[in-house]
C-alpha cells in the first residue's frame, strides 16, 4: 500500500506550545503507520521550523517537565511554489535533503500563530491540503468575542458577556466597571484569543477583578468577562460531514469539578486532583439530542470545516455554548478523542478520518 506523507506540525509561538507538543506525541503514537508516512515538523518558541524526532515518548506530558520543541539546527524548506509539494530539510552542516512530496499537513497547533488562521493562510498559499478549519473559521474560532457574536446572531444560546480592551478601561474605567458588575457574581475573566484555560480566572468577589484582568491582559489586549452560569459542564466532538453531508456529533462528556474553582490548565493537562471526566455523560436521550443539534448548529455557524469540540453549560433546562474549539487537544486525557472513542471510533480511526477529510 502506498503511504500518504503527513507533515505533523506542532509546537509554535503561543503560550500553548507545550500542549501542542504533547498532542503531537499522542498522534505520533496512534497514527496508522501502514497508511501514513509521518514527517514531524516542530516550530520552536521563536518560530523556527525544524525537523523533529518521530518519538512519542519525547513529547509525553510530565508535570515536572513540559515537552517543547528545541532548536536542533535543522531548518525545513517549504515548497517554493504551487507547482511542487516537495519538502526539504537543511541540516546544521548545510546539507539539504529531500523529505519527499507532502500529501497533507496536520497542524496540531493551539493558540495564536497556529490555530488562529495564520498557519492555515500559509498552507493555502502553498496549496497544501491540511486538517481542520480553514483560514476564516480558524480566525473566528480563536477569537471568543467574534465566536459568541456569530453564535448569538445564528440563534445559538450563549452566556452573557462583556468585551473590554486596555484602552477602554484607561479611557472610561467607571463605565466599564459598571458594565462588568452588571453581569453579577461569579464571573469568569478570559483573554479573547487564548485557549487551554491560559490566563483564565474565576472572580467570586469584586475585589478579585483587577488581578483577574491583569492575568488575562498578560495574554491579550482584549478580554472577555462572562457571567457565571450554575450548571453542568458538558462537551461533545463534531466532525465535518462526508461528501457534503450533515456534521457528525459524538456522545457527550462531562467535566465534574469537585475540588477546584474550575476546569483549569492543571486539571486539563496535568491530571490534577479535583476534576473527573465522565464519558458518556448521564443525559436523557432527549437532552443529548438537543445538545447534539445545537453543537451541529454552532459548528456550521462558524464555518463547518474539519473538526471542533463544542463546550456547553447545561442548567437542566437550557444548553449554553461556552466555546467552539477548532483544534482541540488530542492528549491521552483530552475530551475530544474520548468522546469519539465512546461513540465507537478508535483513536487511530479518528486520526485517519481527519486526514482523509483533509485530502
Amino acid at each position: 500500500m502506498n503511504q500518504a506523507a503527513v507533515v505533523l506540525l506542532f509546537g509554535g509561538r503561543s503560550s500553548e506550545h507545550s500542549i501542542s507538543s504533547a498532542t503531537a506525541g499522542g498522534v505520533l503514537r496512534a497514527i496508522d503507520r501502514d497508511r501514513f508516512r509521518v514527517i514531524p515538523v516542530g516550530i520552536t518558541r521563536d518560530g523556527a521550523f525544524v525537523l523533529e524526532d518521530d518519538d512519542p515518548d519525547k513529547f509525553a506530558l510530565d508535570p515536572s517537565r513540559l515537552p517543547e520543541v528545541a532548536d536542533n539546527g535543522t531548518r525545513i524548506i517549504w515548497p517554493d511554489s504551487t507547482l511542487t509539494r516537495e519538502l526539504q530539510v537543511r541540516h546544521p552542516d548545510g546539507r539539504v535533503e529531500s523529505l519527499g512530496d507532502v500529501d497533507v499537513v496536520f497542524p496540531i497547533l493551539h493558540g495564536r500563530f497556529g490555530e488562529d488562521g495564520t498557519v492555515q493562510g500559509f498552507l493555502e498559499l502553498l496549496d497544501l491540503p491540511y486538517v481542520g478549519a480553514g483560514l476564516l473559521m480558524s480566525a473566528i474560532g480563536m477569537d471568543k468575542h467574534t465566536t459568541k457574536s456569530i453564535l448569538q446572531a445564528a440563534g445559538v444560546p450563549v452566556v452573557p458577556w462583556v468585551t473590554v480592551t486596555r484602552a477602554d478601561l484607561d479611557r472610561t474605567p467607571d463605565l466599564w466597571q459598571r458594565r462588568i458588575h452588571a453581569l453579577g457574581l461569579p464571573a469568569f475573566v478570559k483573554p479573547a484569543r487564548a485557549g487551554s484555560s491560559v490566563g483564565v480566572s474565576k472572580v467570586s468577589d469584586w475585589s478579585e477583578l483587577d488581578a483577574a484582568l491583569a492575568t488575562a491582559f498578560a495574554e491579550d489586549d482584549t478580554v472577555l468577562v462572562e457571567q457565571g452560569v450554575s450548571g453542568r459542564e458538558v462537551e461533545c466532538g463534531v466532525l465535518q460531514g462526508r461528501d457534503g453531508g450533515v456534521p457528525r456529533v459524538s456522545v457527550a462528556g462531562e467535566i465534574v469539578v469537585s475540588g477546584r474553582d474550575f476546569y483549569d490548565f492543571e486539571a486539563k493537562y496535568l491530571n490534577a486532583d479535583g476534576v473527573d471526566l465522565v464519558c458518556p455523560a448521564d443525559l436523557h436521550e432527549g437532552e443529548l439530542a438537543e445538545m447534539q443539534r445545537i453543537a451541529a448548529r454552532a459548528f456550521e455557524a462558524v464555518g463547518g470545516q474539519g473538526l471542533s469540540r463544542v463546550d456547553f453549560f447545561y442548567t437542566g433546562t437550557e444548553f449554553f455554548v461556552n466555546e467552539v474549539n477548532t483544534m482541540p487537544g488530542f492528549t491521552p486525557i483530552s475530551m475530544f478523542p474520548t468522546c469519539w472513542i465512546a461513540s465507537g471510533m478508535s483513536y487511530p480511526e479518528l486520526i485517519t478520518e481527519l486526514l482523509e477529510l483533509a485530502r
